[in-house]
């Protein structure tokens, strides 16, 4: 199950104050504990093309396969996305 936090923070701790994180305990598919948090290239499409988010930090149960995306992973994979070209400010290359 995905349950919704509110998290406090504290400074130097990376994180936002009031800032809503997931804290997942079962996996809603299957129900299994084995919450796995990992990062990896996670590659997805849109209408034929391609494309790679790099290190998205996101959880995959190691029974089924079933990924869940908090709200950061999904910020991420829609910069990257196709399917949100123009709708959020280009990157800068390095």
């Amino acid at each position: 199950m995905a349950e919704r936090v509110q998290r406090e923070g504290s400074i130097g701790d990376g994180g936002r104050v009031g800032e809503t994180i997931l804290k997942i305990t079962t996996y809603p598919s299957c129900g299994s504990d084995k919450v796995k948090k990992v990062r990896r290239n996670w590659t997805g499409s849109f209408n034929g093309k391609r494309y790679t988010v790099p290190n998205l930090q996101y959880y995959e149960c190691p029974d089924c396969g079933e990924r869940v995306y908090d709200r950061d992973a999904m910020r991420e994979i829609e910069a990257r996305s196709p399917a949100f070209e123009g709708m959020h400010p280009k990157r800068k290359s390095a």
